[in-house]
């Protein structure tokens, strides 16, 4: 369903302005390559804090807490 409403978004775009989905076509990939950082970075920070939060729970859970 993503997809198509992609294409169909695109196709209206073509349609609308064809000189700005130009620019949208040759001008994705480089945002793509520039967000790749931002995304490690991401990936990075939400496994530090799961890290973290499972070093907090550690005394409950040798205590036998099992939360639901």
């Amino acid at each position: 369903m993503k997809l198509l409403l992609t294409l169909f978004l695109a196709a209206l775009l073509v349609i609308v302005c064809w000189p700005l989905a130009i620019v949208v076509l040759i001008s994705w990939p480089l945002l793509w390559l520039l967000s790749i950082p931002f995304r490690i970075v991401g990936t990075a920070v939400e496994a530090l804090l799961a890290f973290v939060k499972a070093l907090l729970f550690l005394p409950a859970r040798l205590l036998g807490y099992r939360g639901g």
